[in-house]
């Protein structure tokens, strides 16, 4: 038994395939494992009949490094030693970045199955190919022959290899051949009731298929992703695909325009709307589930452009409603006084700031926890962003005169207790919510201002007498959401007083004592950030606000009064959670207005 685990084998004479007996033996002579486990392992293990990878058979043991920090030895872990043991760099298999369609014509995914292999990029004259066997490269020379280019060697993950192996190869299948048919057959039949049977799934002919297939693939690594939009772009000879991610776009992929084109009428089919007008916007929705068994909601929108229709899908997960207000962002204080706006029976609770900032969660999250069976919620949504069993939803319908202030006007007869507008954006809408919370209602609403006193002056502008705001408005938050730093690999980091003092202005916030910096790692895409979370400026309009609020309202006297009575300008909200070590200075400033006296 001591013969697979002796400290005497030279390990870096080996050659061919790995046996679990040589990773033990690797493992045992670095320090990493204890030399009593490795040999019970090699003892449970030596009859199984399992084609499994030996690292994933370690991995499996949950076993912790030996040396410090003392790691757990999980497959990554096992996956970047056993690379350096190799001599061979680590590559981490990301098939956003692979152009399946050169990949595939490297080697065919028989020969890479039975080798464990992967080609992963091609450059001028060379190819990068991932192995999970560096010690079998007796292929190298023949296949350098064949191909006629240099083989650069690097060390996958093997699980990696085995997951997108099968997939990248019957993608790019899929778009070779969907490229290969005429334009005409992969579009689809141009008339509308055979489009209808086509949604069917039923007799798809091959060319449909394989756009089907794309389209699924795309789905699936969109959500696996974190993607909040995914936009298909054309351009004048290919398509491009983006996601954003924490709030930033990231190409992902391009496809030849005819692909590009297929997809875009696929996905119209799953979202109902009109596939055969291509010369104006449509809007359509589709519910879908993640392979997790998460249900997905996705918002579509089609754009026509000089070179075909832009589609941009917003990606929604209910599990987002279910966070509480802590989870967003909020502090303590912070939630407190929303929830205490929010617990009102009547009145105005605002939420403001530019697209993408949050505002939707948040009002969706509240919504959420108001929603008991004894109230009746009611929304009105230009569109509706995700549907929600627990709210009555109704969407503004502008080609049938269904305007925000006639649905208003239509949820006032429904006997509702909470009220969400969509979005004050004309008179007519904010004079119907301000007589909605005269008369006994709370609602709940959205403006696109860049902080909360500027709301006030933007009612005003639209109309609304100033005598009514200081009778309906309870509370104004704006909001802006910051990418978090990545908790892998974030790094302490110094900061000098003048560029604290800089980013806080007149607000005298002590510095930290320590920061924390974006690296990037592969757990956030080498970006230094996963995630994002709110910084929120709140007004509450209190009796000296009040007497401020007149038809020629001076902006400057109520940000000042509301900063003495305690409202904290954005910037500052954001600083604290950079001494918070949750983001950095850069993030805040692309995102937060410097703060005023």
């Amino acid at each position: 038994m001591s013969q697979p685990i002796t400290k005497t084998t030279n390990v870096t004479k080996l050659k061919g395939r790995l046996t679990l007996g040589d990773v033990l033996r690797m493992l045992v002579n670095d320090g990493i494992v204890e030399k009593h486990q490795a040999e019970q392992l090699y003892k449970d293990r030596k009859l199984d009949s399992t084609n499994l990878h030996p690292l994933v058979i370690v991995g499996e043991q949950k076993w912790k490094s030996l040396q410090a920090p003392h790691k757990p030895l999980t497959i990554e872990v096992l996956s970047n030693w056993l690379a350096k043991r190799a001599g061979l760099a680590y590559y981490h298999v990301d098939p956003l970045k692979m152009d399946f369609s050169s990949i595939s014509q490297i080697v065919s995914k028989a020969y890479a199955e039975r080798l464990k292999i992967m080609p992963v990029k091609i450059q001028a004259n060379e190819v990068t190919i991932a192995t999970a066997e560096p010690y079998s490269t007796e292929w190298v020379p023949d296949l350098q022959r064949v191909l006629n280019m240099q083989i650069k060697l690097v060390f996958a993950n093997p699980l990696e290899i085995n997951r997108y192996l099968p997939e990248i190869f019957n993608l790019a299948t899929s778009i070779n051949l969907a490229t290969s048919a005429k334009a005409g057959q992969i579009v689809g039949v141009q008339n509308f009731e055979q489009l209808v049977e086509l949604g069917k799934d039923k007799n798809l002919d091959a060319n449909e298929q394989h756009v089907v297939n794309i389209v699924d693939w795309l789905f699936k690594y969109a959500f696996e992703q974190r993607a909040s939009d995914i936009h298909l772009e054309p351009r004048r000879n290919i398509g491009i695909m983006r996601f954003r991610i924490d709030g930033v776009l990231h190409q992902v992929y391009q496809l030849p325009s005819t692909i590009m084109n297929a997809i875009t009428s696929r996905i119209k089919l799953l979202g109902r709307m009109d596939m055969v007008e291509k010369r104006r916007p449509q809007d359509g929705r589709i519910k879908t589930v993640t392979a997790e068994g998460v249900e997905v909601e996705l918002r579509l929108s089609t754009m026509p452009t000089a070179f075909g229709e832009k589609l941009v899908m917003r990606v929604f997960t209910p599990e987002n409603l279910v966070k509480d207000f802590i989870q967003l962002g909020f502090s303590k204080e912070q939630s407190a006084r929303w929830k205490n706006w929010t617990s009102n029976p009547n009145g105005i609770v605002l939420v403001t700031g530019p697209t993408g900032s949050g505002k939707t969660t948040t009002l969706y999250s509240t919504l959420k926890q108001l929603a008991t069976e004894e109230v009746n919620v009611c929304t009105i949504e230009d569109p509706i962003e995700m549907v929600e069993p627990a709210f009555n939803q109704m969407q503004v319908q502008q080609n049938i005169d269904l305007s925000f202030a006639d649905g208003i006007r239509t949820l006032l007869r429904q006997d509702p207790d909470i009220i969400m507008v969509g979005e004050i954006r004309d008179h007519e809408t904010a004079e119907m919510a301000t007589q909605a919370a005269l008369t006994g209602h709370l609602v709940l609403s959205t403006l696109h201002t860049n902080d909360a006193p500027s709301s006030i002056t933007r009612l005003l502008d639209l109309g609304v007498a100033s005598y009514l705001l200081n009778s309906t408005v309870l509370g104004i938050m704006a909001q802006r959401l910051v990418r978090t730093l990545c908790t892998h690999c974030k790094t302490h980091a110094e900061i000098d007083q003048d560029t604290w003092d800089s980013l806080v202005g007149p607000w005298k916030l002590p510095k930290p004592t320590q920061m924390q910096k974006a690296v990037g790692c592969l757990e956030c895409r080498m970006t230094g950030y996963r995630g994002r979370i709110g910084i929120y400026e709140m007004l509450t309009i209190s009796p000296a606000i009040k007497k401020l609020i007149s038809q020629n309202a001076d902006l400057a006297s109520i940000r000042e009064t509301a900063h003495r009575e305690g409202m904290q300008p954005l910037m500052i909200n954001g600083a604290e959670k950079v001494a918070a070590g949750l983001t950095t200075i850069e993030e805040l400033i692309k995102v937060a207005p410097p703060p005023l006296d």
